[in-house]
């Protein structure tokens, strides 16, 4: 017994009609005769009763149009949500990103990823970064965002398309450095400063940069993500060097405000991005689409900051 065998029977008990199922089907009377004989004889019952041109089914056809109704409509069901899978309207994205990008930007890309996609089901967690690689390794997630440090302890059970960036220096908007091109270490001797925590490679790279100028590090401030800096920052209170896509989530969170700058350090700082994904399982093509168009948007936001 199969699909065809089925589709054929199920609808001549519709119709009642060899003829009329032959017509709907679009196949002729001896075809679809012959998938009936065919049927019967697989299953070695009797489904009808002949009198004349009238096929009369017995009390089994109505058992097996019960069952043959069922099994087609999940098989269209089936087809139809690949369908929608291969044109990646439906189905489901699970991602993990660190805070900066999942607190803004990421949602705000995602909502456009999925605007007119209602079968779409996403899932997002924030994480800090060592997080993001363990879960993704774990398989827990498709798609995880993390900064691009060198972590290789689990670096089997995923794969790591890296993105390459540059710290920014940010400054309030009415601080003497504002009109500055870009800003040095030593501009910043004394200055007070919010910096990510001391175990963090940026607060590294940073009292170093500030050391090999001579340059007082002048720490008021540090915290777990750059974000709450950016309170301290705008209040006029300290300076730091962020990332990219912290300094674009902070622009566009507070459109219409003005008042933090984002200018070019020196000497650079690097603070990368790391898209992963599990290297134990192929992604869906929706998540791989997300992926691809995700890696899109944030090398156009690196290129911009880069100038």
């Amino acid at each position: 017994m199969n699909s065809h065998q089925l589709a054929v029977f199920h609808e001549v008990m519709k119709t009642g009609s060899v003829s009329q199922a032959a017509r709907n089907l679009h196949r002729t009377q001896p075809a679809v005769s012959a998938a009936i004989k065919t049927l019967e004889a697989e299953l070695g019952l009797t489904l009808f009763l002949r009198e004349g041109r009238r096929l009369v089914p017995v009390p089994e056809a109505q058992y097996l149009m019960e069952e043959a109704t069922e099994i087609l409509s999940r098989m269209e069901t089936a087809q139809q949500n690949l369908a929608n899978m291969r044109d990646r309207v439906q189905g489901s994205i699970r991602i993990v990103a660190m805070p900066g990008p999942s607190t803004y930007l990421l949602p705000e890309f995602i909502s456009r990823f999925v605007d007119g996609k209602p079968e779409v089901r996403v899932t997002l967690a924030t994480r800090s970064s060592p997080q993001v690689r363990s879960l993704v390794a774990a398989g827990s997630f498709d798609i995880g965002f993390c900064d691009m440090s060198r972590f290789r302890g689990d670096r089997k059970l995923y794969m790591a398309e890296e993105l390459p960036s540059n710290c920014l220096c940010a400054v309030p908007a009415g601080h003497p450095l504002a009109d500055r091109d870009a800003i040095t270490a030593a501009d910043l001797n004394g200055v007070p400063m919010g910096a990510l925590q001391p175990d963090h490679n940026t607060y590294q790279a940073t009292s170093q940069a500030f050391l090999a100028a001579g340059a007082e590090f002048n720490l008021r401030y540090d915290a777990q993500y750059f974000l709450p800096l950016f309170h301290f920052i705008a209040a006029g209170q300290a300076c730091a060097i962020v990332d990219v896509l912290s300094a674009e989530s902070y622009r566009r969170s507070n459109a219409g405000e003005d008042r933090i700058r984002f200018l070019p350090f020196e000497p650079q700082i690097s603070f990368g991005y790391s898209i992963l994904t599990p290297s134990e399982r192929p992604l869906s093509q929706l998540a791989a689409s997300f992926a691809k168009a995700w890696r899109e948007h944030v090398t156009e936001i690196l290129s911009e900051a880069a100038g």
